[in-house]
């Protein structure tokens, strides 16, 4: 059972809200939603269940803090990709590109793990509130690229990249699972085809070889 130990009251509580979110987000990893219950979590944090209510009141308040931690790592992986590339083109695929690399290391689990969850009205809102404030829209892009409805577009897009997730979570290989979505976006949007080598390029996807490993 871990120790929290500080120099001061606010480090003290600091610390041992940190380690609440943690052990919540390691019992929803493991477990998912229906397993999450204070006493788990006191007991994974190293404190007293008491303890675990002095800082949260509710199931909803700590899924809602453990989307406050891990999200925004998440969604500024996304933006740092986005803003790397020197395109709109590049930027779409940077996109579509980030969301997978992160599915494919397990970037994306806490979010499955409260994708279908019971949640209340009001933690589904500040849920949605920080995906706002943090998620890198593509709309601007499409936008950009010549298209009349980016916001319905956009939502496409997500779509097929949520496909995608799925895809990589049953096994297919990350790299063609890249591909293919980043293929189907494009064509879908009827942009100019790119050249071998530039779609690549685009695609962040280095070994050549990997565009013939799926039909």
């Amino acid at each position: 059972m871990p120790k929290i130990s500080a120099e001061t009251v606010a480090d003290h509580r600091a610390m041992q809200r940190t380690a609440i979110v943690h052990a919540a987000i390691d019992v929803l990893l493991e477990h998912g939603y229906a397993a999450l219950n204070f006493s788990e979590v006191a007991t994974r944090a190293g404190l007293a269940r008491p303890s675990v209510y002095s800082y949260f009141k509710s199931k909803d308040d700590l899924v809602v803090a453990a989307c406050e931690h891990q999200l925004p790592k998440f969604l500024q992986r996304i933006e740092q990709a986005m803003s790397r590339a020197r395109t709109p083109r590049s930027r779409l695929t940077a996109f579509i590109r980030a969301q997978l690399e992160a599915a494919a290391v397990g970037e994306h689990r806490l979010a499955l793990a409260v994708e279908h969850t019971d949640l209340s009205p009001e933690a589904w809102r500040r849920i949605g509130d920080l995906h706002e404030r943090f998620a890198p829209g593509i709309a601007g892009v499409l936008t950009e690229l010549g298209h009349s409805h980016p916001d319905v577009l956009a939502e496409l897009v997500q779509g097929i990249v949520n496909a995608g997730v799925k895809r990589i979570d049953a096994g297919e290989p990350p790299t063609r699972v890249i591909r293919l979505a980043t293929e189907l976006v494009m064509r879908g949007l009827a942009l100019p085809a790119a050249g071998r080598d530039e779609f690549l390029d685009e695609a962040g996807i280095d070994d050549r070889a990997t565009m013939d490993d799926a039909p």
